[in-house]
C-alpha cells in the first residue's frame, strides 16, 4: 500500500469550497484510476485554511500514473482557491487497521 499526502493552504474563506471541490470534482477522477483505494480529507481545527488530502494506492506505480496523467487537472481545479501550489509527499503504508 502506498499513499500520497497533499497539503493545501486555502485562500481566506475558501476552505469549505476547496473541500467541496475535492468531494465533487476530484474524487470522481480518483475513483476511475487503476489501483486507487481510498481518499481521506482532513481540515485542520487549529489552522482552518489548512487541508490534507490522503490518497491510498495499491502500488507506487498506480499513484505515479495518476500524478503524471491526471494530477495537473486537479491542480488546475484548485488553483483559484489556494494560496500556493499544493505540497505533495509520498509514503509507503507500514501499518493500518483498514488499509
Amino acid at each position: 500500500m502506498f499513499t500520497r499526502i497533499v497539503e493545501i493552504t486555502a485562500k481566506q474563506g475558501k476552505t469549505k469550497e476547496v473541500a467541496e471541490t475535492i468531494q465533487e470534482k476530484v474524487l470522481p477522477i480518483l475513483k476511475k484510476q487503476p489501483g486507487f483505494v481510498d481518499e481521506i480529507v482532513l481540515v485542520s481545527t487549529a489552522e482552518t485554511n489548512r487541508i490534507l488530502g490522503m490518497s491510498f494506492w495499491n502500488a507506487p506505480e498506480d499513484a505515479e500514473l495518476y500524478r503524471r496523467d491526471h494530477y495537473p487537472k486537479v491542480e488546475e481545479l484548485l488553483r483559484p482557491l489556494v494560496e500556493t501550489t499544493p505540497k505533495v509527499d509520498t509514503f509507503d503504508v507500514d501499518a493500518s487497521t483498514t488499509h
